[in-house]
C-alpha cells in the first residue's frame, strides 16, 4: 500500500476536520498507509513536510488556500515529488473551485481515493512559492487581516466588509514590470497574477490553463496616488466580467512565464492569501511543478488559444 501523510489545520472550516478525524482515517486508510499531523501553529505543517515528506507517496492536505500553499511551499522543495490530495476546508476555497474538487469532506476524501492525477503549475516569487495568485492593491489586504471570528461567523462576507472600508484609503500601486520583449510602468489599483480559474470566490478567469506554464498578469490603472473611484469601478467590472481579450488602455492583460516586478518598498505582496513580503521581486512558473488529485482531466485541459 502507499504511504500517505494526513496534515491539516484543525482551525480550518469551524473545526470540522478535527470532528471528523476518525471518519477520514478511515476511508484513507482502505488505500493507504496513514499516518496524522495536526497543525500546532503557524508554520508546523511545512515543518513537518520538510522533515518527513520524502518518505510518502501522497500528502493529504485538509484546510484553506493559506494551508495549502503552506505545504506546497516544502512539497516543492522535496526530493521526492509525493503527490497531493486536497480536502478543502477554508472560508473561500478558490483552489479547489479551479480544479473542481468538492468542498463536501466525504467527497474530497473519495475524490483522492479515485480521482486522477493532475500536474499543475505552481510559481516561485523570490524565495516562495505559490500555486494560484499573487497581488498587490485594492482588496488584496482582506484575505489575511480579516478578523478570523467574523470569518467563522458569517463566512466570504466577512472579507467584503473589511475590504468595503479600505476602499478610498488604499495607495495605489506604483511598480515596473521588465520581462522579455517589453516593459510596463505606472500606477494600478490592483495588481493580479493569476494561476487559477477562481480568486475571492469570483470565477474570474473560466478559460484558465493550469499547466501551461503561464500566468495572466492583470494590472488595472488608477491616476491618482490613492486608488479613486473610478478605478473601484474597472477593478468591480473585472470581477462580474474576468479575464477577456476586450479591455481598454485602464486594463493591461499579459501572458508570461518569468518576469520582474520593481515597486515601492512598503509594497505589500500577497500571495495565495497571505502576507507574504513588500517590495519588489522576481517571478518565474514551475511548469507542472506539483501533483494534485482531481476528479475530472477533460475539465483541466490546455488552452486552445490565447486570450
Amino acid at each position: 500500500m502507499e504511504k500517505c501523510l494526513f496534515v491539516y489545520n484543525p482551525l480550518s472550516g469551524k473545526g470540522k476536520i478535527a470532528k471528523n478525524e476518525n471518519n477520514i482515517l478511515e476511508m484513507l486508510k482502505g488505500k493507504f498507509t496513514v499516518d496524522v499531523h495536526r497543525s500546532q501553529y503557524g508554520g508546523n505543517i511545512g515543518e513537518i513536510i520538510t522533515e518527513k515528506g520524502n518518505n510518502y507517496d501522497i500528502i493529504v492536505v485538509a484546510g484553506g488556500d493559506g494551508t495549502l500553499n503552506e505545504a506546497i511551499n516544502s512539497i516543492a522543495r522535496l526530493e521526492n515529488k509525493v503527490k497531493i490530495g486536497y480536502i478543502p476546508a477554508g472560508t473561500v476555497n478558490d483552489v479547489s473551485h479551479s480544479l473542481g474538487i468538492p468542498c463536501n469532506m466525504k467527497k474530497a476524501v473519495k475524490n483522492i481515493l479515485e480521482g486522477q492525477e493532475f500536474k499543475h503549475d505552481i510559481f516561485k516569487m523570490n524565495d516562495r512559492y505559490g500555486i494560484y495568485v499573487c497581488c498587490s492593491g485594492l482588496f488584496t489586504e482582506s484575505s489575511y487581516a480579516t478578523d478570523q471570528n467574523k470569518k467563522k461567523k458569517i463566512g466570504k462576507v466577512a472579507y467584503a466588509l473589511h475590504g468595503a472600508k479600505k476602499i478610498f484609503t488604499t495607495p495605489a500601486v506604483k511598480l515596473k514590470l521588465s520581462y522579455d520583449g517589453g516593459e510596463i510602468e505606472g500606477k494600478y489599483a490592483l495588481m493580479l497574477i493569476l494561476n487559477s480559474k477562481s480568486v475571492a470566490g469570483f470565477k474570474v478567469n473560466r478559460k484558465a490553463a493550469l499547466n501551461d506554464g503561464l500566468v495572466d498578469v492583470v494590472l488595472i490603472k488608477t491616476k491618482k496616488d490613492k486608488v479613486n473611484f473610478p478605478a473601484v469601478c474597472r477593478v468591480a467590472k473585472f470581477f462580474l466580467k474576468g479575464v477577456d481579450n476586450k479591455y481598454n488602455k485602464n486594463i493591461q492583460h499579459l501572458l508570461l512565464d518569468k518576469f520582474r516586478v520593481e515597486t515601492q518598498s512598503d509594497t505589500v505582496i500577497n500571495l495565495d492569501g497571505e502576507k507574504i513580503g513588500k517590495g519588489s521581486f522576481d517571478f518565474e512558473v514551475i511548469k507542472e511543478g506539483v501533483t494534485i488529485i482531481v476528479p475530472n482531466l477533460k475539465k483541466l485541459t490546455k488552452k486552445v488559444e490565447n486570450i
